[in-house]
């Protein structure tokens, strides 16, 4: 009997309510999503409206065969450079992290000087080498010469583009490699050594690969930066697509519309780059958190089909205890 009366007085006289979801109300996150959209179709509807952009001369000439060359001579550059500088980075990379002192401080000395000048100014200096050095002797150091050239018929417009580019973005890319590289843990390192390994063995089965991880995305940054950077080859009048597009508006006078024809076609390329970065990213990042990100594609069925709110429980109060 006493411990039914226990019992009883251990009971809550009454059942709390049940638990209500209520959803979260973000109207300042609507607000500016309403703000955002409403300034996003001004400005469209500004440049349809607006017939000084021109928009029948961007149609005409988005096509054209002097454009499209010069949009073929910029990817030539992109690929060419970023090449140059892709491979000399890494041998960069490989000596700054030498023990000698003469290679790390030869790497150094490199980057600190093609970082620290700017590059139209290295445009430049490749395109006018010929007031340096009319002649160039190719051969053994303080030895004899075996090619002897004429430097206007070896540094062409093309050349100087390639170099001025390819040289300046091998420091870059040199650091984005030496951060990679030291970015793997040095047991790894110690454990290869203590296998037999050698050094540049090391380096190219074990630390490279998942050195990989840290370098892709900067290197893809890199990338599409080369893409828009080539666009300086135009102070040395080397018919790229700014080029192209400069030599057509000052025979019409419709620059505008040929700067957008010019703009766009960087977009369409620079939007391509930017898918293939993210896949090569994923790729890469297997077995990491970055690798199970969401595709552009899932991105956008999710974004589209699911407008769900937020909701939390919020407990209702409960009843009086005896």
């Amino acid at each position: 009997m006493a411990s039914t009366e226990t019992a009883e007085a251990l009971t809550p006289a009454g059942r709390p309510d049940e638990i209500k979801a209520v959803p979260v109300r973000h109207r300042g996150r609507w607000i500016a999503a309403g703000l955002v959209l409403l300034v996003g179709a001004s400005l469209i509807r500004s440049a349809v409206t607006n017939s000084r952009f021109g928009w029948d001369v961007v149609g005409q000439f988005f096509f054209s065969s002097r454009i499209l060359h010069g949009l073929v001579v910029t990817l030539e550059l992109t690929v060419i450079s970023m090449a140059i500088g892709i491979v000399l980075g890494v041998v960069l990379a490989v000596m700054r992290l030498s023990p000698n002192p003469v290679l790390s401080g030869g790497s150094w000395i490199y980057v600190w000087f093609f970082r620290g000048t700017p590059v139209l100014v290295q445009l430049l200096f490749w395109n006018f080498i010929s007031a340096l050095y009319p002649r160039i002797d190719l051969g053994i150091p303080f030895g004899p010469s075996f090619i002897h050239a004429n430097a206007n018929s070896i540094i062409t417009p093309f050349m100087a583009a390639i170099l001025g580019l390819g040289l300046n973005e091998a420091a870059y890319m040199a650091e984005i490699v030496r951060g990679g590289m030291l970015s793997v843990e040095e047991g790894q390192t110690d454990a290869a050594s203590s296998l037999g390994m050698r050094r540049l063995q090391t380096l190219r089965r074990i630390v490279l690969p998942q050195a990989m991880r840290v370098i892709i995305p900067p290197t893809g940054n890199e990338t599409i930066s080369m893409l828009k950077t080539s666009s300086l080859v135009s102070v040395i009048a080397y018919a790229e697509l700014l080029y192209s597009a400069q030599l057509i508006y000052a025979a019409n006078y419709r620059t505008i519309p040929l700067l957008i024809v010019a703009s766009l076609w960087y977009l369409i390329v620079t939007t391509v780059l930017s898918v293939g970065q993210f896949y090569l990213e994923r790729h890469y990042g297997r077995g990491t958190a970055a690798g199970l990100r969401e595709t552009p594609l899932q991105r956008l069925r999710r974004n589209l089909l699911s407008f769900r709110h937020a909701e939390v429980e919020v407990p209702a109060a409960s009843g009086d205890r005896r």
